[in-house]
Formats: structure tokens, sequence, C-alpha cells
């Protein structure tokens, strides 16, 4: 693994580059104005440019840490570096229609709550044709118990009230992921040993109501749920005692429809929990993750919203717990 320190650095292009990415970080997409799904992003990664020109000072990032034996199952961890750090940790899902995709495209995310002295993690997964449903949601979790173990536990190994509590963040595909993470409590239950449920759910953009198993973009992905698609619906696993959300979705969203994240609220809500809903004017759907990097977050508070929801849930008391 390596161990980078994350320095500011001055740019000569930058304005040039946030005026582009600002005129198409709405994240319209003509061919994707009828789908109901994380579809095919841009042909260039606008959070790859970010990440590339765009650093925040004061963190260090371990780089490449294996959390299982294939080359997918790799993670990196970003830290505060000369301020405190916060009790909670985040991890990171990022999108890509569960086809594409990598953690080094969303350095800025784990930098930009790192900069707030939120630990962070962005993990990468397997993707399909690799695999297909769930395998990629296990690897996730796999993820989830590695930063549970080896992040969150202090260094006598205690648990209880020892357990910072972590909360899962995911956007598009990856916030499909998150939510079953936090809602179907059989992905972690099936690791020995079973590590703490996340204190709390970010969810940005996610696609949490629609059926994956009979759309042509996504049918073959979720094959094994045909039939049976409430499998992979996490608006199917509400229920009490859930983490606490913090669903946040754009109003230009072409890609994933704001129904998605409008029912997974109602359905939360329903079973008795806390849930915040953030809509967004003018921000599209790659413009709600590209709005956390430091040149536009004049676009949308986006980051400021995830920041002051994880410090609200992980000030109370107790340690998370199974319900």
């Amino acid at each position: 693994m390596n161990i980078v320190r994350i320095e500011s650095r001055a740019i000569a292009i930058v304005g040039a580059v946030i005026l582009i990415l600002t005129s198409t970080a709405s994240g319209k997409s003509p061919s994707q104005g009828q789908h109901d799904v994380a579809g095919e992003g841009p042909k260039i990664s606008l959070g790859g440019i970010l990440s590339a020109i765009v650093s925040e000072r004061g963190t260090v990032v371990t780089e490449g840490i294996a959390y299982g034996p294939n080359p997918r199952q790799q993670l990196d961890v970003y830290r505060p570096v000369g301020k405190a750090e916060h009790r909670a940790i985040a991890i990171f899902y990022y999108g890509g229609a569960w086809t594409a995709g990598d953690r080094a495209t969303y350095r800025f995310v784990g930098a930009a709550l790192a900069t707030r002295g939120i630990t962070t993690v962005v993990a990468d997964y397997r993707l399909f044709p690799e695999v297909s449903f769930p395998t990629f949601v296990e690897d996730a979790a796999r993820a989830y118990a590695w930063v549970a173990n080896n992040v969150a536990s202090n260094p006598s190994g205690g648990k209880g009230r020892d357990q910072r509590p972590i909360f899962v963040i995911g956007h598009s595909a990856g916030a499909h992921i998150a939510a079953l993470l936090a809602l179907d409590r059989s992905y972690l239950a099936s690791i020995s040993p079973t590590p703490p449920p996340p204190a709390g759910f970010v969810g940005l953009a996610g696609p949490y109501a629609f059926d994956p198993t009979t759309w042509p973009s996504t049918k073959a992905i979720f094959a094994v749920a045909a039939g049976t698609p409430d499998r992979a619906r996490p608006i199917a696993y509400s229920r009490p005692h859930a983490p606490p959300a913090l669903l946040i979705h754009g109003l230009d969203d072409n890609t994933v429809k704001l129904w998605n994240t409008r029912n997974m609220k109602q359905a939360l809500q329903d079973q008795g929990n806390y849930v915040e809903e953030l809509e967004l004017s003018s921000v599209g759907h790659i413009g709600l993750i590209t709005a956390i990097a430091r040149p536009l977050r004049w676009r949308a508070p986006v980051l400021e919203k995830i920041v002051n929801f994880i410090e609200h849930q992980s000030s109370k008391t107790g340690p998370p717990s199974n319900h």
C-alpha cells in the first residue's frame, strides 16, 4: 500500500476547467432522458478530472489496502491531518451502473470529507460482467467489515462504546448498494464476526425503487432476482429501527428519476424512521456528486449536508446496535 500526503496546488488552468465542469455538471444526457436507473456516465469522467486537479490541504491517504483476494477488492483510507479527527467514519460507494467505476476517480470525495475531520474510506467492488447481483453488494459488505475491524475498533479491539460509528454513503448505483447494506441485515449478518450496523445512510440519487430485473440495461446484472425483484430493491427492505437516512436528489436528474428518492423517503418514514430529504434545483445526476469537490461547492450544499448529518447522528449517545 502507498501513503500519500495531499497538499494544495496552484494550477493555472483551474478556472477554465471549472467553467467546463459547471457547464456540464448537471449530468443531463439526451440518451438518458427516459431511464430511471444509473445509466452510462459521460465519456469524460468529471470526477476523474476533479480528482486529478483538485487537492485538499491536510489529508493523508493510505492507498491500495486489500479487503479480499480479488484485485477489485481494495480500498483507500483518507484521514485528516492537523485537526481533530471526528469520531465517525464514512465509507463511500461510487456509481457506474454496476458495470464501471474505480476508487481513484473519487479521491475528491474522500479528501473533502477528511478535511472536515471525518476519516473516509473509498472502496472498489467487483462489477458486471465479472460478477452479478448480489456479489457486488457482498463485496461492499466485506469492505464495510474491514473498516469495522481495522478502523472503527479501538486499538485494544474493544466493542460496544469503543466502536466508532460507521456511515455508508453512495451515489447512484453505489447508493443502491449502500441502501441494501443499511436495510437488508443479511449482508452483514453473513460475515463472521458480524460487524455493527451502519450508524446512518446517505444516499445521493439512488435507484431504490425501480425493478432492475426488467430494464434492458440491468436485467442481465440482476438476472438471479428475476421473478423476485424485491430481493434487489432497497425500498422493499424498509423496516422499523432502520439507520437514520439522508437522501439527496437533483431536480434536473434525468438518469435516476426523483420518484426513487421520494418513494424511499416515504417508505422509511412509514416505518417510523428518521429521514432527511433534500431536493436541489438546477442540479443533475453528475452535478450532485461533483458538487462535493472544492471548486464546485457553490453549486449545491451537498458536502455541508452530509457533514452536518454525520455530526448530528454520531453525537447521539450509545454505540450502534443490532435491532
